[in-house]
């Protein structure tokens, strides 16, 4: 941030609780910043102050206001605001001459009106793309998991990194922090240590566990000594064109791993199990999809009447590491172009938090042996989400950065559904989320194709031929996976 003279003074947009917590969290901290005005569009706070803070408004008027009373930095503090209020405010703040504009997170996060300066995080293009969120009151939905022991198994991506940190307000005792990279573990772990300093969320106890989901042995072992109540099963390869490349590895890890923690689960007496899936294992052309749907089955096929193995199913999450946000945001930092695959692909998107609300919100209503699906909305263009992307950094789509369609890669499909046609969702109790009727799958099979997978994914001495065997693996999946394609120049390693 550039050091001028308003470069310290903050312009909190928003006079509500939010914006209060943050403006008194500044006068504690000064070395952040001073709170210099409040913005808001409420006439009754307009010209009133708080703790000597003027409140100015209505937002519309901020160019003039800013003009007048100068800050370096704004703060969004509207926790319930919608994708087309934020639009607004956005698009208004740009034309000032503010040097950094940040927002804190939405109103599902904020627990209790408990807002802290260390939740705010830049604006971000995903904000404005998103669909407004289902509003699920957190603290409510998670106490099922008070004072219980959780575990989550790919702990530092997308959707574990945020499940851990939304868990921080539930009560939980322990928070096991599993994955099998040690930077992933390292990085979560030190983020929610920070957060809960600065007074974020409960005290749980936090266990950073570092291993590998092939490990079978390994698996029984360490669920039987943590005695975890609660697993979300995050964990899972899932770059598309990167497993067409290496399908045994995804296989291997996908398949073979949720089977080592459903069976250590089983044995642990693990109360709760929730398998994260993919709207890409309904009809999968896939060997990611492949892997998830197989997955699913191994979880559903689980349920007893002491446990409940369950499964959430979603599609898109925005801004997940290695998805198109991201990619998208280094095209255009690069100058272009942004690169599609086709014009009229569509898929479902919603922000991650708002994914692992629900996630956690379905883990504690859903029943064993159950597929719930999260409402996703009306798919979006992908070609449309370049466009807003280019605009939000400021730059005229295909007038300065072009837009290029480049054609499918490995694995993909024009559009994804949430369920299959013998699949058929019903609502429940619990906005956002859909149980899903159907058959089971692979009936009396799905261990004998598990025993085929068995010698391309594990050494077997009388079947070195089928050992890492490529070909072999898609042949194997083919008859119980119709859909799934078998490129023609598969080769066999």
């Amino acid at each position: 941030m550039s050091k001028g003279p308003h470069h310290n003074r903050i312009c909190i947009i928003g006079a509500g609780f939010a914006g209060r917590e943050i403006a008194e969290e500044l006068s504690r901290k000064e070395i952040f910043g001073k709170a210099a005005l409040f913005l808001d569009d409420d006439h009754e706070k307009i010209g009133t102050s708080f703790n000597g803070i003027p409140i100015d408004g209505p937002i519309d008027r901020a160019g003039e206001i800013l003009a007048d009373n100068p800050a370096g930095e704004a703060i969004v503090a509207i926790p319930g605001a919608s994708k087309d209020q934020l639009k607004r405010i956005y698009t208004l703040l740009k034309k000032t001459n503010l040097k950094r504009i940040r927002i804190l997170p939405a109103l599902s996060q904020i627990i209790d009106g408990d807002a802290h300066l260390i939740q705010a995080r830049e604006l971000d293009a995903q904000d404005l793309l998103a669909r407004n969120p289902v509003a699920i009151p957190l603290k409510e939905s998670l106490e099922y998991l008070r004072g219980k022991r959780v575990l989550i198994t790919g702990a530092g991506g997308s959707i574990g990194s945020e499940l851990a940190r939304q868990l921080l307000s539930g009560g939980a005792q322990r928070l096991f922090l599993f994955d099998h990279g040690e930077n992933n573990v390292y990085e979560i772990e030190r983020e929610l240590r920070i957060l809960q300093e600065e007074g974020v969320g409960e005290k749980a106890t936090i266990v950073p566990v570092l291993g590998e989901l092939q490990d079978r042995e390994y698996m029984r072992f360490i669920l039987k000594r943590l005695r975890a109540d609660v697993i979300f099963h995050c964990a899972a390869y899932k770059h598309v064109p990167l497993i067409e490349e290496n399908p045994v590895a995804a296989i291997k890890n996908n398949v073979f791993g949720t089977r080592n923690i459903v069976d250590a689960a089983e044995q642990a007496a693990v109360s709760r199990f929730v398998l994260i899936s993919t709207d890409k294992a309904v009809e999968p052309v896939s060997v990611y999809g492949s892997s998830k749907m197989l997955a699913e089955e191994i979880v559903l096929q689980k349920n007893n009447s002491r446990q409940h193995f369950m499964v959430v199913r979603f599609g898109n999450v925005l801004n997940s590491r290695g998805s198109i946000v991201p990619l998208f945001r280094q095209q255009i930092f690069k100058g272009g172009p942004v690169t599609i695959t086709h014009p009229e692909m569509r898929r479902f998107f919603m922000t991650i938090p708002e994914a692992a609300s629900l996630v956690l919100k379905a883990g504690g209503v859903g029943d064993g042996g159950n597929l719930y699906i999260l409402e996703m909305g009306e798919p979006i263009l992908i070609r449309d989400i370049a466009e807003q992307m280019i605009r939000f950094y400021g730059f005229i789509p295909e007038g300065e950065i072009p837009i290029r369609t480049i054609g499918f890669r490995p694995g993909e499909k024009l559009d994804e559904a949430l369920w299959s046609v013998d699949e058929v969702p019903e609502e429940t109790d619990s906005p956002g989320i859909k149980r899903l009727l159907r058959p089971p799958r692979f009936e009396g099979g799905l261990e004998s194709l598990l025993s085929s997978l068995n010698p391309v994914c594990f050494y077997d001495e009388t079947r070195k031929e089928a050992y890492r065997n490529r070909l072999l693996l898609r042949r194997i999946l083919k008859p119980f996976i119709p859909s799934l394609e078998i490129p023609p120049d598969e080769p066999e390693y």
